[in-house]
C-alpha cells in the first residue's frame, strides 16, 4: 500500500523535484499539489492524506503557521531552503526536515522514516506491545512498552521505570535494550535506555522525562539527539 502524499510549495520547480523523486518509489503516491497552504486546508478536511511535504516560506500563510492550525496532522516532512527553522519544526513534531536542493538519497532517508512510522501505526494493539519480565525468582510481570519511560542500569540489574511503577530485573541494560521489539528505545547513556517518545524536552546534554532530568552521555549525544528530534520511531 502506498502512502498518499500532498505537496505544498509556492515554487513550481520545487514541487517538480519532489514529484520526480516520488516517481522513483512505488511506496508513495502524490494525490494533490498546492502552491499555497490555505488551499490545502479544506482538502485535508475532506480527503485522507498520510504524508505532507511542506514548504515553510510561503505568502499569506507560512508552513509552520499552517501546521499549527491543523487539528489532525498527517505525517509532515518540511522542505525549505532555510535551516534556521529546524528546531521549530521538530517542536511541532515533524517527521523530518529537508533543506533544498533536496538530493534523492536524503529524500529516500526521510520517506523511509515515514514508511516505518506508518507501518508501526498500522500494527494492531495487543500482546505484541508488551513484554514479560522476571521480577523475582518465580513471578513474570507483563509490562506494556508504551508505559516504559526509562530503563536504568544497576550493574547486573536494571530498573524499569514505567508510568505505573518500577520493576527491578536481573539483566544487563545492553542485553535488555537489544531484546526490546521496537526502535523507540535507545541508549542515551551507559546507564540509561530511554523511550524517546516519552521525552518532554531536550536541553544541552540532558533530556526531561516525566519531570525528571537525565544526562545524555557524551558518546551517545549526537545519535540520541538526532533520534529524539527526528522521532524516527514515529510515535
Amino acid at each position: 500500500m502506498s502512502l498518499q502524499c500532498v505537496i505544498i510549495d509556492d515554487e513550481p520547480l520545487a514541487i517538480n523535484v519532489i514529484k520526480n523523486h516520488i516517481t522513483k518509489l512505488s511506496t508513495l503516491n502524490v494525490i494533490q499539489t498546492f502552491d499555497n497552504a490555505i488551499s490545502c486546508i479544506d482538502f485535508l478536511r475532506n480527503n485522507p492524506c498520510d504524508l505532507i511535504f511542506l514548504d515553510i516560506n510561503m505568502p499569506v500563510l507560512d508552513g509552520l503557521s499552517f501546521l499549527k492550525s491543523l487539528d489532525k496532522k498527517p505525517m509532515v516532512i518540511l522542505t525549505t531552503a532555510h535551516e534556521e527553522y529546524a528546531v521549530q519544526g521538530f517542536e511541532l513534531e515533524v517527521l523530518d526536515y529537508l533543506v533544498k536542493p533536496i538530493s534523492f538519497p536524503r529524500f529516500l532517508k526521510a520517506t523511509n522514516k515515514a514508511l516505518s512510522k506508518h507501518q508501526e501505526q498500522q500494527k494492531p494493539k495487543g500482546d505484541t506491545d508488551s513484554i514479560f519480565v522476571k521480577v523475582d525468582k518465580k513471578k513474570m510481570k507483563k509490562v506494556y512498552l508504551d508505559d516504559i519511560l526509562l530503563i536504568e542500569s544497576l550493574k547486573d540489574y536494571i530498573k524499569i521505570i514505567t508510568t505505573s511503577g518500577n520493576y527491578v530485573v536481573h539483566q544487563t541494560l545492553g542485553s535488555f535494550t537489544d531484546e526490546l521489539p521496537t526502535p523507540k528505545f535507545i541508549r542515551i547513556h551507559r546507564s540509561y535506555t530511554a523511550n524517546i517518545t516519552k521525552v518532554d524536552a531536550v536541553e544541552g546534554n540532558s533530556v526531561e522525562i516525566a519531570n525528571k532530568r537525565y544526562t545524555i552521555g557524551r558518546n551517545y549525544l549526537e545519535d540520541a539527539k538526532n533520534a529524539i528530534l527526528h522521532n524516527q520511531t514515529g510515535n
